[in-house]
């Protein structure tokens, strides 16, 4: 390769922390109080990383982080061999609450990242009929054939989530960011939904973050699951998971399945345990 050249190396990390802290202010980090620290993690191009821990351990952080919206206080982060600098146009992301615009129909509303990133941006009105093809395709693949014409208040929380996906994905992003997106569901649908984002995964090799309290979600998507300690986050366990795929829902009623889940269910009760005990520690000291 020519020096100087910035095609990134297959064999590299896809996503690559190096000693990564962020306080949210200048007088937090005087203070030292971060929200994550001492982050060092390398996701292999096309892994499916699962993230999970107690709340405001520091994941939503983490995921602001990896999209380039927060950048470090101290260490380097690179994505697909390139220095964070800002914002990524290489990423998609869904989120617990669905967000889509109620006055724009659901294969309009799975194209507003086309009319708003670059190089799509440009060309959206010339190409809109292959890009409303695309969004339709799409739409079918996961179960929402027939309901794009429709509105947001006509669909059911499950399917706004499948368009929600859609969006994040119609651009054809290299990483896919998942902030709790099943996370307000029932059991049933969060199910189907784990199933469409495995196939939709499988076929298309993308990277995918997802940030989940669902440790059964993490075991059954996931290649690696890390632990993220109470805050300041920081990665205490990387756990890879060595199940075959592709994976069938039945998996997750077996023991080797279910083995995993209580592992992880252990490493997070160790962590709320210590934050407990150090909690009493105070109160007693204080008084």
């Amino acid at each position: 390769m020519a020096a100087g050249a910035t095609t990134p190396d297959a064999a590299a990390p896809f996503v690559d922390f190096q000693d990564v802290w962020l306080a949210y202010n200048e007088e937090l980090l005087r203070a030292n109080h971060f929200a994550v620290e001492a982050i060092d993690l390398k996701v292999t191009r096309g892994e499916f990383i699962a993230i999970v821990g107690p709340s405001g351990c520091g994941k939503s952080t983490f995921m602001k982080l990896t999209t380039g919206l927060k950048m470090p206080s101290m260490g380097k982060i690179r994505i697909d061999g390139q220095p964070v600098t800002g914002p990524l146009k290489i990423s998609g992301m869904a989120f617990q609450a669905p967000s889509l615009l109620p006055w724009r129909t659901t294969v309009d509303n799975v194209l507003l990242p086309l009319e708003i990133v670059e190089p799509y941006r440009s060309n959206f009105k010339a190409k809109r009929k292959a890009y409303e093809e695309r969004a339709r395709r799409l739409l079918q693949k996961v179960g929402l054939g027939g309901y794009e014409d429709k509105f947001p208040w006509q669909l059911s929380g499950g399917m706004q989530q499948r368009a929600s996906i859609c969006r994040a994905l119609i651009h054809e992003p290299k990483m896919l960011l998942l902030d709790e997106p099943f996370g307000a569901l029932d059991a049933f649908t969060r199910e189907e939904l784990w199933c469409i984002l495995r196939d939709l995964w499988t076929e298309q090799q993308f990277n995918v973050i997802l940030v989940t309290h669902d440790l059964r979600e993490s075991v059954f998507l996931a290649d690696t699951v890390y632990v993220m300690s109470k805050s300041p986050g920081r990665f205490v366990v990387k756990r890879e998971i060595d199940l075959p795929r592709p994976r069938e829902l039945e998996l997750t009623y077996t023991k080797e399945f279910t083995d995993i889940v209580l592992e992880l269910r252990g490493h997070i009760g160790a962590i709320r345990g210590n934050a407990t005990t150090s909690t009493a520690a105070a109160a007693a000291a204080a008084h």
